[in-house]
């Protein structure tokens, strides 16, 4: 039998009746034979909670204790869990993470992963023990608690199955699987049976919100296979993100169309064309540690420049601060802002051996009168800057346009 390493969101252990659920979930799972591990997040919004009633003692709550505070949500949820199972008469064991000894870095709310200890899982495992550990959190040389940031029990979960070598790990949400774009917006949205790591890193990071991006980074890193399952259905295989050499060769040339909503874009005008330029205007961006996206410089005849980037809506205020300082400095005529701004992709590994796709893409877009403001590519996709009013056109007319809503034989 397997070694499998479970992970449960918060909306999963959300109430004493969803984690007596996931009980009986991991019951049929053992049932099998199957070593398990489970790892929790906190009840669905907890977290949250947890950093307001730090914030109503302290204002700026110190990282070290804040991260004392918050860590004390995933201890609820893996003690109730080995409860619920212990009630079903399965032998279980919890862990927060220190007790397993997740090592992580000191630095306090975004620790990242330095090692594992799995000793103490593996001795338990083979005694028929279902071992249940608190996702995201560690502990430094110091024997301080860390937390992973947000996101951080995904990344608990793979860490896991990477240092167990399991056979694989299953994230457990409130979706069934990753689809080739949000249902809500387009009904006839499949899902994929599999995906690549590769696509999944892209759907995530252009605003897929499904599995968080340094999850599946780690995975890909470290070759756990992942699948994501709801945990409020019981049938299904969900979906399995995989390696490249694992997906069937007719798989479709793109596997989704993703999209986010949260851009806004500046242009710099009358730039001065000299080297450096760009380094000058970004420069004091990067160091504020706001994330630039997208990119385009256009060179005039007059020996200036217009300079033109996209980042997260919600820095909009904070970069026009900046980029009015960096204007008197280079010596530009004038800063153009628009929030309305949003970011639609076209992702599938089969771009690396297919033609036409940025033509079409383009095509389709032309033809629904939706103007294209920016483009950025790499190898296994291409996304294009619009005005938000028609993000919702646009995904459902290229979902159509690449045959998407069509079902794979």
């Amino acid at each position: 039998m397997a070694l499998i390493v479970q992970k449960y969101g918060g909306t999963s252990v959300g109430n004493p009746e969803r984690i007596k659920n996931v009980a009986k979930r991991v019951a049929k799972w053992h049932a099998q034979g199957h070593k398990l591990v489970i790892v929790l997040s906190a009840m669905s919004g907890e977290t949250n909670r947890l950093i307001a009633l730090a914030k109503e003692v302290q204002s700026t709550p110190d990282p070290r204790e804040l991260d004392v505070v918050v860590s004390t949500g995933e201890q609820v949820t893996i003690g109730l869990l080995s409860m619920a199972l212990m009630e079903l008469g399965i032998s279980a064991r919890s862990y927060t993470g220190p007790q397993v000894r997740i090592l992580t870095d000191s630095s306090f709310t975004k620790a990242r992963i330095l090692k594992i200890d799995e000793d103490r899982m593996r001795r338990d495992l083979d005694e028929g023990c279902v071992v249940v550990v608190a996702g995201f959190q560690g502990v430094d040389d110091a024997g301080n608690i860390t937390t992973l940031g947000r996101g951080g029990s995904d990344t608990t979960g793979v860490a896991l199955a990477a240092a167990l070598r399991a056979d694989e790990c299953q994230i457990y949400t409130d979706v069934d699987g990753v689809y080739t774009t949000d249902p809500r917006i387009v009904p006839e949205a499949r899902k994929l049976d599999r995906i690549t790591f590769e696509e999944m890193l892209e759907m995530a990071s252009l605003g897929s919100k499904v599995l968080q991006i340094r999850s599946v980074e780690f995975a890909g890193k470290y070759k756990v296979k992942l699948r994501v399952l709801s945990s409020f259905k019981d049938e299904g295989e969900g979906t399995l993100i995989t390696f490249e050499d694992d997906i069937k060769m007719e798989q479709p040339i793109i596997s989704g169309i993703a999209f986010n909503r949260d851009e806004a874009k500046f242009t710099v005008v009358g730039v001065p064309d000299r080297p450096g330029i760009a380094y000058q205007i970004l420069g004091p961006i990067a160091e504020a540690n706001i994330d630039v996206d997208m990119i385009i410089q256009n060179v005039a005849s007059d020996g200036t420049t217009d300079f033109s980037f996209t980042i997260p809506r919600g820095e909009y205020d904070r970069s026009k601060a900046i980029l009015e300082s960096v204007c008197q400095h280079v010596g530009a005529r004038e800063i153009r802002g628009d929030r309305t701004m949003a970011k639609v992709s076209v992702v599938g590994v089969g771009m690396r051996s297919h033609v036409g796709i940025a033509s079409r893409m383009f095509r389709t877009l032309a033809e629904e009168g939706i103007n294209i403001q920016m483009i950025s590519t790499s190898e296994i996709k291409i996304s294009v800057a619009i005005e938000e009013k028609y993000l919702e056109l646009a995904v459902r007319v290229l979902h159509k346009a690449f045959d998407l809503d069509e079902v794979v034989a």
